[in-house]
């Protein structure tokens, strides 16, 4: 999930061949109209909830918005949302970029399995690692609880693009630091952080944007944020209590789009580089000597934390309770819980990468103003946490739809692919960069027509990015708690929802098997995109 720092170089650096549709002197190869118009429907899809929030809050009135946003209330969420979000994007920057220099730099024992342990905490949802560590200690509350859980949860959103960025970055600049006399705690800071630079900010960003978002551990802990009392809020059903949840919405989604802004500027224009075009040189690992042992012992103690814990604290349960419950009472069973959210989690996944693949192939094959205002716009989504966007979608079924589609599983899967669209437009955008155009071209001249040329040659160079977008929202959407319990259909369970059932009445043994298959569910698809990192860094090497 952390190629959001990726986002971009990925623009900065189109394939090889790419300037010449762009340039070449014909109308249809820099305005292509059937992809523009494609595109556009995908982009005001993903901009209907932001648009029926404004209309909503408009419609409660804007005096009666200004004054629910100068509450004491709200300044309050404010203090509390900001601070946890600041000193958790801090922590796991400190701790993904350490552990992904020991790993990529560093002669670390095992560090190969290292690299494995350390992205694997990725599966586990976040609020079952609350759960975890709630369940065998009572002090973990507050903001305390949340700053330890939420650390621990999301650490490996920072290490994966910065190991990925190590793996890829170039050597010789280090070696000629060394050899100018600079020192290697000065060359680290100077040198290795600032080839960095842009994954360390991309992996802040994302992390940013899930404490902003998050739900499920913030209420587990009893720690009040926007995202709780929106839920709240709208849960209610009154007027006052939907004008209140529109309110703090809006300030919700103002505080992402700041975080969305100010990643971008501090990004600034610096990228990996190597010293010669396609130079595979790697530095000798850095012999750790007497450091070697804390360092082993410091990863040991983040596993045990991240993973350990509430891995031990789901099979605890499970034992006290006598055993795994694969009835969940109320007729759900355990396994048509995973049914239903692998089903719900693949039709989403498919469904986004299907729509992110024009507006990929539009942003890495054309160029123009409309073009990027098109593909800029549908990273707006990623200022819409999951309370916003199902809220939206349930109110725009219910008043202008006349019901449509409600309580249905096909608004489930809909949600879920407007919310994780940006992740499958990054991993397409991300394969589609390296598949050179001349080959297009080639089939061209030979008499393939468009289609033939899209299906044979451009989505088969395509296959790796379309299978870890797939995995990327995959992933995101089997661990989705807060719009599945709005929109999951009557009658129906997964694994998040009847976890969230048992866990909210303390049944925790009966919670137990579901959080232990969710990370079972979660933790192939993590493999996948461990993978799929390796080999991008080796490419842009």
């Amino acid at each position: 999930m952390a190629p959001a720092g990726t986002l971009a170089r990925s623009e900065r650096q189109p394939a090889a061949g790419a300037p010449g549709p762009a340039s070449s002197g014909h109308g249809r190869a820099r305005r292509p109209a059937v992809l523009l118009v494609v595109c556009g429907l995908v982009a005001a899809a993903l901009a209907l909830p932001l648009v029926f929030l404004l209309i909503e809050a408009h419609g409660a009135g804007l005096a009666n918005v200004t004054s629910l946003m100068d509450r004491p209330l709200t300044r309050m969420l404010l203090w509390n949302t900001v601070r946890l979000t600041v000193v958790v994007t801090a922590v796991c920057a400190v701790i993904g970029t350490a552990a992904a220099w020991c790993v990529e730099r560093t002669d670390l024992p095992g560090r190969r399995v290292w690299a494995v342990l350390a992205v694997v905490p990725l599966a586990i949802p976040d609020f079952v690692v609350s759960f975890g560590w709630n369940s065998l200690w009572t002090w973990v509350q507050g903001f305390r609880g949340a700053v330890i859980v939420m650390s621990l949860a999301v650490y490996p959103l920072v290490y994966l693009p910065v190991a990925a960025s190590l793996r890829g970055a170039d050597p010789g600049q280090e070696e000629v630091a060394r050899s100018l006399g600079t020192g290697r705690v000065r060359t680290f800071v100077r040198i290795t952080l600032g080839q960095a630079r842009g994954a360390i900010l991309g992996g802040c960003l994302l992390v940013a944007l899930v404490m902003l978002a998050e739900y499920g551990a913030f209420e587990i802990l009893g720690y009040q944020t926007f995202t709780t009392e929106i839920f709240t809020e709208f849960s209610e059903f009154g007027n006052g209590s939907f004008a209140a949840a529109c309110a703090l919405s809006l300030v919700l989604v103002l505080l992402s789009l700041l975080v969305l802004t100010g990643e971008g500027i501090l990004r600034g224009k610096g990228r990996i580089s190597r010293s010669g075009p396609l130079a595979q040189r790697k530095a000798p690992p850095l012999r750790l000597g007497r450091a070697r042992w804390p360092a082993l012992a410091g990863f040991a103690v983040l596993v045990l934390l991240a993973l350990g814990v509430p891995v031990w604290a789901s099979i605890y349960w499970m034992i006290q309770s006598h055993g795994p419950a694969i009835s969940g009472g109320a007729n759900v069973s355990l396994l048509d819980a995973a049914g239903h959210t692998a089903s719900y989690g693949a039709a989403a996944a498919a469904f986004a990468t299907v729509l992110a693949f024009p507006v990929a192939l539009l942003a890495i094959r054309h160029r123009g103003r409309m073009r990027q205002f098109l593909e800029r716009s549908t990273y707006l989504v990623l200022a819409m946490p999951g309370v916003v966007v199902a809220f939206a979608l349930y109110y725009f079924t219910e008043i202008y739809a006349g019901g449509f589609l409600d309580g249905t599983s096909p608004l489930l899967i809909i949600c879920y692919a407007i919310m994780f669209f940006p992740l499958a437009l990054v991993g397409v955008k991300a394969s589609l960069a390296r598949a050179p155009v001349s080959l297009d071209e080639i089939a061209r001249s030979l008499g393939q027509r468009r289609l033939a040329v899209l299906c044979r040659v451009t989505l088969r160079l395509a296959g790796p990015g379309l299978a870890a977008a797939f995995c990327l929202v995959f992933l995101s959407a089997v661990t989705e708690l807060t719009a599945t319990l709005l929109l999951i259909p009557t009658g129906t369970q997964t694994l998040a929802t009847q976890f969230w059932q048992y866990e909210s009445v303390f049944a925790y043994g009966q919670a137990a098997p579901f959080a232990l298959v969710m990370i079972a569910v979660a933790a192939l698809p993590s493999y996948v995109l461990g993978r799929f990192f390796d080999r991008s860094a080796q490419a842009q090497g």
